[in-house]
């Protein structure tokens, strides 16, 4: 009876220190995103890191220190990050919406378009994927499922100026320009800063290539 009284107090130690490390890595990922919604990325990346290092199997620490990485401009790093995760679960969603934009700002397309794809199986209601597989594919000049993921994008997310701007370079693309000013259109109903030349740099952010802008801005310069 001793020897079991003994192992259940062992267990009860293990259960405990178990359940302190998770809080730990719990605490950690919050304050990587604290540190992270104040652009302060090196302090962020260090507090993923730990939380990853005590919580190897939460996907939440992987994913968050690989996004991290990734707006820090460590993509090679963000994405050696975010394809770990897979291993612990090829499901999950969010794994792959921050993969694919890895991929795609990293110009490896090919990965980029798979990445998503599987993404939209996962959620076919899931506006990430479609709208970064339009960005992709128009970059591929495949534009007629640049256009078609574009919509589906808009379809999901039309308060979204983004989906509206990728369909319209997607047409601009594809050489149809009365729609592309028409549905650029659409973009400034949902928002006018859309109007201003300079502030489709913006779009930098949310994706788009250098050409990408430019065709923007030419298609902007036709709409006015």
């Amino acid at each position: 009876m001793r020897i079991f009284s003994v192992l259940f107090t062992l267990a009860l130690i293990a259960g405990t220190a178990r359940s302190s490390m998770a809080q730990s890595a719990a605490d950690y990922r919050q304050q990587g995103i604290q540190y992270r919604s104040q652009e302060q990325f090196p302090q962020a990346i260090a507090a993923f890191q730990k939380a990853v290092e005590l919580d190897q199997k939460n996907l939440a620490g992987r994913i968050g220190l690989g996004w991290t990485l990734h707006l820090a401009n460590r993509r090679e790093e963000a994405i050696d990050t975010l394809q770990s995760a897979i291993l612990y679960n090829p499901f999950n969603i969010e794994t792959f919406n921050a993969l694919g934009i890895a991929y795609m700002v990293n110009g490896d397309l090919t990965n980029a378009v798979a990445a998503h794809t599987w993404a939209t199986m996962l959620n076919s209601n899931n506006e990430i994927p479609y709208y970064n597989l339009s960005l992709s594919y128009e970059r591929l000049r495949m534009y007629d499922w640049s256009i078609e993921c574009a919509k589906r994008a808009a379809e999901l997310e039309p308060n979204n100026p983004h989906p509206w701007v990728a369909l319209s370079i997607a047409y601009q693309g594809q050489g149809d320009r009365v729609s592309a000013q028409q549905i650029y259109q659409q973009a400034l109903n949902v928002d006018a800063r859309y109007r201003d030349r300079s502030f489709l740099n913006y779009l930098g952010e949310a994706g788009f290539s250098p050409e990408q802008i430019k065709t923007a801005q030419q298609v902007l310069a036709k709409t006015q």
